[in-house]
């Protein structure tokens, strides 16, 4: 005989889910700003690549460009809020509070630097370690962003953000003016635009600018740039979308003026990517025939797109990925008028606008930059034509990787020779000119002309 069933199983009535509620979008910032700068500080992390993750969450411009300012200030500043918050507190943080510091970084950034109103830089950065899921930290993350408030932080100097290694690199290269490098690279830049010719004269777009509520000035040895000194979003540049204007430095921009091609010549930009350079040579001389090279195809949709925002794009020009020094493998023959040689480098010069450089670079990174600036050289001075132009730039302040490298091929290159540049580009540097970083508000470059003699030049 069969015992007693058991009871139906009767399942537990669901209790009703929570939703996450969403956060306020002052709060939303400042935990991606926290999260960001944690990648970026303690986990060797690209602030670029970083940003380009964070920025498509929030929906609004404004707050958008708040987290980009908070990351950037946070970032030059950390020579200075790292050490006194950390001195601030009664022991010393371990791994586990990466997320704190890099949200106190926040905190002191946008008190500091950014010059936010306290009550709300306060509450939302409080808020955000709720959200970030350390509520028992909120009273800490309060009472050392008050302190803050109250004393400002201990006077720093602006080398102690640079490792030692390049410290001395610096101090060795540019005894006179190390201190004003490292002081210039720890502010922010101004931001400079391209006025595109082919679309207007830089006059009127510097009327429409005014117009428009926003100041910025000529500068007279510059023919397309603007400078300002506030910088605005792009979406705010009247007619940016249309191409009348480009974000540009006025260093890089000076890279047309010194390699400045004969009318109608075949130029090579060697090394294009984001393709800014090679669109200005166009906005000056749409008759070029150039071919822009990048090693990395992924970087090719953005020259294209700036090609075509500027409307240069066209049958006289071509966009390749190729490895400039591998000419075998792409080139026609036929030689080029003038060569634009923008070689990668240690970007020492554009530290204020890529402040994790200081976080990343390594000092064996100099030497194999050197070794690859060498190559590209010896590779793309045989397809200029005698009597061409070669015009060799960096980004860098290193002279291992300007003078000193452009000193080394032209001992080793007998058909090369260095032409004198006006003191409009810099300090007289070996064979060719620096400019240092903030000096008339650019950044660091280095240019060096380089003529090709022999039989057939002119």
């Amino acid at each position: 005989m069969a015992g007693p069933r058991p009871p139906a199983h009767r399942p537990r009535p669901s209790r009703p889910t929570q939703e996450r509620r969403p956060l306020a979008p002052g709060v939303e910032v400042r935990v991606l700003a926290a999260q960001v700068l944690d990648a970026v500080v303690h986990r060797g992390r690209s602030l670029k690549s970083e940003l380009s993750g964070a920025l498509p969450r929030l929906a609004d411009p404004r707050d958008r460009a708040l987290l980009e300012a908070i990351a950037f200030a946070a970032l030059r500043g950390r020579y200075r809020y790292g050490p006194a918050v950390q001195g601030w507190m009664q022991k010393p943080p371990g791994p586990a509070d990466h997320p704190l510091l890099a949200l106190l970084l926040a905190g002191c950034a946008q008190l500091d630097a950014l010059q936010l109103p306290p009550h709300a830089a306060l509450d939302a950065t409080v808020e955000a370690a709720r959200a970030m899921g350390r509520p028992h930290q909120a009273g800490l993350v309060n009472a050392l962003l008050r302190r803050a408030q109250r004393e400002g932080f201990p006077p720093a100097d602006p080398a102690g953000a640079w490792p030692q290694w390049l410290r001395r690199r610096i101090e060795g290269d540019w005894p006179e003016q190390a201190a004003e490098v490292f002081a210039a690279s720890a502010e922010p830049a101004p931001l400079w635009l391209r006025v595109n010719r082919q679309r207007v004269a830089r006059d009127e777009y510097l009327a429409r600018l005014h117009d428009a509520g926003i100041e910025a000035v000529a500068v007279p040895w510059l023919a397309d740039a603007l400078r300002l000194d506030a910088p605005v979003p792009v979406a705010a540049l009247p007619g940016f979308d249309e191409g009348l204007v480009s974000v540009q430095d006025g260093s890089a921009q000076q890279a047309a003026d010194a390699l400045a091609p004969d009318r109608g010549a075949r130029v090579l930009d060697a090394c294009a990517a984001p393709g800014g350079k090679a669109a200005h040579l166009l906005e000056r001389d749409p008759s070029l025939e150039l071919l822009a090279l990048d090693v990395d195809p992924r970087r090719l949709p953005k020259i294209e797109e700036n090609l075509r925002r500027s409307g240069v794009a066209g049958g006289n020009v071509q966009v390749r990925a190729a490895d400039a020094t591998l000419p075998a493998l792409w080139w026609d023959g036929f030689t080029f008028d003038a060569i634009l040689l923008d070689a990668p480098c240690s970007a020492t010069g554009v530290v204020r606008r890529q402040p994790d450089i200081l976080l990343h670079r390594r000092e064996e990174d100099i030497a194999a930059l050197a070794q690859a600036q060498s190559r590209l050289l010896d590779a793309t001075w045989p397809m200029l034509r005698p009597g061409g132009v070669l015009l060799y730039a960096t980004c860098s302040i290193l002279a291992e990787e300007n003078s000193a490298q452009v000193a080394a091929f032209l001992e080793r290159t007998p058909d090369a020779s260095a032409e004198t540049l006006p003191e409009a580009f810099g300090h007289a540097a070996g064979p060719g000119r620096q400019r240092l970083p903030g000096e008339d508000g650019m950044d660091g470059f280095f240019y060096a002309r380089l003529r090709k003699t022999g039989p057939g030049a002119s």
